[in-house]
């Protein structure tokens, strides 16, 4: 054999590289600290290798790659948010074309229409978790919203507020609250005067708040939002305003959440399940995904704030049954999916958690891979020896440890 079959057993392949590096069983043990009768099982398949610490343990002995001990050709995946295009999208948000009247420059301005197209397709992007390829996308797309804002203001601003939306919703998922901050306050100011606009920015500015540790505030801005935006008679309202409001409100207890206030969580979810009756599943109003399943998966995001990893559990049980589970968004699936993965940690069920987190990774894997707050989870789950061997060799292949 000229070199370890791909399709073999890991078994197989720990004595292929033991014979090539020409150790015996007793060697090899003596040099990871194990009896001969362990290598002999594990090489005849008769114990599994499912311990991130022990493959690596192994691969080092036998002095070769993690990922070939797994029988892959692995490049490590980084995170995405790579310094050259994070700086990308912060030159593109740092620039002043629009307060300084400066004229668009030499490359051409984009109709208001097709601009309005481009911000869309940039939140299909989004909302299917594409998160490496809307990364590339953004500096150009609000490079170019800023010129047509520019050459047509009335034409120009829905789509400009939309992209400054988008670009605060997936800086919050690449961990950079700072730079998400200043993309959502962006979208607030051009907002300003249109109380939809206002309400919808709103939202990526509750997500933003929390991500900087700023529950409290928060929970503040986003109850003043949902109230201003609140119909006087919800029973007549029209369902994208509803959504909205709901979706404030969810904001606001998930703030509240953070902050340790279980009866303001209760209270204001309680509020949000009214008007998601209303609305029902199966709508998007503003990219929000409101509804009843959405306010059901919310309580159990709540419920890890809290503390309470049980109930967080019997809430995403109760969540993921409904219809409208399958209606959300692709990523907003994978994000709640990672949030039960922690309650399951919470409860020191190492296993569950696992399982849900590999099938986040088939949902979204970018949730996973690229996501820091997917990637540190999936580090902790792998850490524990009860972990299922799929997220073990996915830390290794990811090269989280």
């Amino acid at each position: 054999m000229r070199s370890a079959d791909n399709s073999l057993p890991i078994g197989r392949r720990v004595a292929y590289w033991r014979g090539r590096r020409h150790l015996s069983q007793q060697v090899f043990a003596d040099r990871l600290g194990k009896s001969k009768s362990w290598v002999d099982k594990v090489e005849r398949g008769v114990r599994a290798l499912d311990k991130v610490s022990t493959l690596q343990e192994i691969a080092t002995v036998l002095r070769i790659d993690t990922a070939v001990l797994l029988g892959r050709t692995i490049q490590p995946v980084g995170v995405i948010a790579r310094a050259d295009e994070v700086e990308r999208i912060r030159a593109a948000l740092s620039r002043y074309e629009i307060p300084l009247g400066r004229p668009p420059g030499s490359r051409q301005v984009l109709p208001a229409d097709r601009l309005a197209r481009q911000v869309e397709h940039a939140w299909t992007t989004f909302q299917y978790a594409r998160y490496p390829h809307l990364v590339t996308l953004l500096p150009g797309l609000l490079a170019d919203a800023q010129r047509t804002h520019a050459a047509d203001p009335a034409g120009g601003w829905v789509p400009l507020v939309h992209a400054y939306r988008v670009t605060a919703a997936l800086l919050v998922k690449l961990g950079d609250a700072g730079l998400a901050w200043l993309a959502v306050d962006r979208a607030m100011i051009a907002a300003t005067g249109d109380r939809v606009l206002v309400a919808a920015s709103a939202v990526q500015l509750g997500q933003v708040l929390r991500a900087a540790g700023r529950a409290r505030e928060a929970k503040s801005v986003m109850l003043a939002a949902a109230y201003r935006i609140a119909p006087p008679v919800p029973e007549y309202a029209p369902g994208p305003e509803l959504s909205l409001c709901g979706t404030l409100l969810i904001q606001a207890a998930l703030a509240a959440a953070r902050d340790g206030d279980d009866s303001a969580t209760a209270e204001l979810l309680d509020e949000a399940t009214a008007l998601a009756a209303q609305v029902g599943d199966g709508l998007d109003h503003h990219r929000t995904g409101f509804g009843p399943t959405s306010v059901a998966l919310a309580r159990a995001t709540a419920a890890v704030e809290l503390g309470d990893a049980g109930q967080a559990i019997v809430w995403h049980q109760s969540g993921i049954r409904r219809d409208g589970w399958r209606w959300l968004a692709t990523e907003h699936r994978a994000a709640h999916l990672i949030d039960a993965a922690r309650a399951h940690l919470h409860t020191d069920d190492a296993f569950s958690a696992g399982r849900l987190l590999a099938e986040a990774d088939r949902t979204a894997p970018a949730e996973v891979r690229h996501r820091p707050a997917g990637r540190d989870l999936l580090g902790q789950i792998a850490r524990d020896p009860r972990a299922p061997t799929t997220i073990t060799h996915l830390a290794i292949s990811l090269g989280v440890g």
